[in-house]
């Protein structure tokens, strides 16, 4: 057995590297120039939302990265200038500015300091996320799935609408799953105070993400603010940090997965097109994968639980008594 192990990881090497040959390289999906546009990112200091706003700096953007780590997104911010540039015309500009989604009153404050300091906001690209947590809450009491990828980010976009409306025509990009497919919403425990899986739970967040942009998208009919919802696909991030796997089976799992998932900038692509392309001006209520659209599951376009689900979370972040 101990010969035959690593025979099966060459194995799986050659055939991963083929198979990443033969894929290529995503080319990046460019829109037209961002310049003079202001674009929030939420988590831009990692991942998907760190390449997303290397790519809208490229295209001229003023992108503000909300992010709950000052030092690491300080950190993030100057290693993208250093590879992309900020103009020296003042057209393209990285701020970083202070948000934990896991607290109500983090979101508040970040919100205050843009309604404060921005005279327009084109673009909100609701990105952060945590993925399959152990049991804990956030700061005001949620499950920290629910918390911090549904309730923090329907706080933030509702606080934020004024201003979205006043920039019109802008837009709203929801990051979401495809494991939304395993998620059911439980108004009788959306809180996982009765049972916790954290499979489950990180399903539902996902699925709420698209529940949300689907009546929020319904509720801003002709104000010239579109929503839509993406999924990114399989990507290589760290969003996965608390997902045990074997000591044995890690370099096979880093071997597939730098063979077949998408890197960051490959998977925020979908992102990038919904924020900058002119292919989507106008449209909403949607949802896309690999810059297209894509069919939902029925239970992801029920607009009684949508309507539901939007009631409740209003009162649960505060902005209803």
């Amino acid at each position: 057995m101990a010969a035959v192990l690593p025979a099966l990881v060459v194995g799986a090497g050659l055939l991963a590297a083929a198979w990443r040959w033969l894929r290529g390289a995503a080319l990046p999906v460019r829109g037209g120039s961002m310049r003079g546009k202001t674009v929030i990112i939420t988590g831009a200091n990692s991942g998907l939302g760190r390449a997303a706003a290397a790519e809208l700096l490229r295209m001229r953007a003023r992108v503000i990265m909300g992010c709950r780590d000052r030092a690491r997104a300080e950190l993030a911010a100057r290693e993208i200038r250093a590879e992309v540039g900020e103009r020296a015309d003042g057209a393209g500009e990285l701020v970083v500015r202070e948000l934990d989604l896991a607290s109500l009153r983090s979101v508040r404050a970040f919100c205050h300091r843009v309604l404060q300091e921005e005279s327009r906001l084109d673009v909100l690209i609701n990105n952060a996320g945590i993925f399959q947590c152990p049991y804990m809450k956030t700061e005001d009491g949620f499950e920290m799935q629910f918390g911090v990828n549904h309730l923090g980010h329907f706080l933030l976009t509702n606080l934020l609408l004024g201003l979205l409306k006043n920039s019109a025509p802008s837009r709203i990009v929801v990051v979401s799953s495809k494991l939304y497919k395993y998620g059911e919403i439980n108004f009788e425990d959306l809180n996982s105070e009765i049972s916790y899986n954290k499979s489950f739970c990180y399903s539902r967040s996902k699925l709420a993400n698209i529940l949300f942009a689907r009546e929020l998208a319904r509720r801003l009919e002709g104000t010239g603010v579109t929503v839509n919802s993406l999924h990114p696909g399989i990507v290589r991030t760290n969003l996965g940090r608390h997902v045990n796997i074997p000591l044995l089976a890690k370099p096979l799992f880093n071997l597939v997965s730098w063979a077949f998932f998408k890197t960051p900038l490959e998977g925020a692509q979908t992102s990038i097109y919904l924020a900058s392309s002119p292919d989507v001006e106008g449209v909403s209520g949607k949802y896309f994968g690999d810059c297209k659209e894509e069919e939902l599951l029925p239970k992801a376009m029920d607009d009684l639980v949508a309507r539901k689900l939007w009631d409740i979370s209003e009162v649960m972040v505060g902005l209803l008594k």
